[in-house]
C-alpha cells in the first residue's frame, strides 16, 4: 500500500506496553496500539508516557499505528 493511503493523526501517549509498544489515545478519543516507525527505532528516539506523537493508520486496521513522529 502506498504511504498516501495511510489516515495520519496526532495522539498522546498513555501506557507503555513490551516490545517497544505504545497505547495511544488518538485526538478523535479512539484508543490504538502503536510501534515506532524503523527511523525512530535506528536512532534511538525516545517515547514517554504523555508525550504527543503523529502516527500513521491503514484504512484497513483502525486499531493499529505506527508512530512516525515526537512532538518537542
Amino acid at each position: 500500500m502506498p504511504k498516501e493511503d495511510t489516515i495520519k493523526l496526532e495522539g498522546k501517549i498513555e501506557e507503555l506496553l513490551p516490545n517497544m509498544t505504545f497505547r495511544v489515545t488518538l485526538e478523535n478519543g479512539m484508543t490504538v496500539l502503536a510501534h515506532l516507525c524503523g527511523k525512530m527505532r535506528m536512532r534511538n528516539i525516545r517515547v514517554f508516557v504523555g508525550d504527543v506523537v503523529k502516527v500513521e493508520m491503514s484504512p484497513y486496521d483502525l486499531t493499529k499505528a505506527r508512530i512516525v513522529y515526537r512532538q518537542r
